[in-house]
Order: structure tokens, then C-alpha cells, then sequence
């Protein structure tokens, strides 16, 4: 039985061509697949056609280029990031961005260093919140 695709999210191989066209901006298949950190090798047609189901679900567009179609994005990666937080905070942890932040404070593979990090960020969120 064929998965159904999730339209608003990408799986794990359409994350990482996604992530080596975020890194050079826009590109053809075979500029984004190797910008790719992607532990497989996959073939020139594999990649076509996961950029092209990335054009239909509307994550990027392309344009034809001489005989290359060449891709950008449609959204940054900072904008697919807040998307997934936001669902991720909406479907695990009953909309709670508390429950979603105490469970990764809990994680025992978190240093003091990473910790201070947050604190660092949440005490400059909350200066900003003041002013």
C-alpha cells in the first residue's frame, strides 16, 4: 500500500535535497545533489523526481535554463523550521510550547553548555518582550 504524503511536510529524502538547495540557493539536480550531506548515493532520475513531487507540493519552483530545469525554494529553511515546531508543538505536546521545551530541557543528551545556550536565548526574548 502507497504512503499518502503529507503536503506540508517533507520526508526524510525530500529534507535532505531540500537542504543542499538551501545551501547554494537555487540550482539544478545535479548542483543540489551534490551540496547534499546525503549518506546514500542516488541516481541523477531519483533526484528528478524528488524535486519534481518538491515542485507539486509547492516547496520550490523552477525555471527552465537552457535545457536544465533550475530550482529555488519557495520557503527559507528558518520558515520550514517554525512550520515543524509549531506542528510538532501542536500533535505531541497538545499545543504547549512549555511541554515541548521542559521534554528537550529533560534530555539527557543536552550539556550544561547547550542549556546555558537556551537560557541565554530565553532571558534575550524576554529583554526584547520588556522594552
Amino acid at each position: 500500500m502507497a504512503r499518502k504524503h503529507d503536503p506540508d511536510f517533507l520526508t526524510s529524502v525530500e529534507l535532505e535535497f531540500m537542504s543542499g538547495l538551501w545551501t547554494i540557493g537555487l540550482g539544478t539536480v545535479r548542483e543540489i545533489m551534490a551540496n547534499m550531506d546525503a549518506e546514500i548515493d542516488r541516481a541523477y532520475t531519483s533526484g528528478a523526481t524528488v524535486m519534481r513531487i518538491l515542485e507539486q507540493k509547492g516547496f520550490v519552483s523552477s525555471d527552465k535554463k537552457d535545457r536544465a530545469l533550475v530550482y529555488s525554494p519557495v520557503l527559507s529553511k528558518n520558515e520550514y523550521q517554525g512550520r515543524s515546531i509549531r506542528q510538532m508543538s501542536k500533535s505531541l505536546f497538545d499545543g504547549a510550547p512549555g511541554a515541548l521545551v521542559a521534554r528537550l530541557v529533560d534530555d539527557e543528551m543536552l550539556t550544561d553548555a547547550m542549556i546555558e545556550q537556551i537560557r541565554t536565548m530565553l532571558d534575550n526574548k524576554l529583554e526584547k518582550s520588556n522594552d
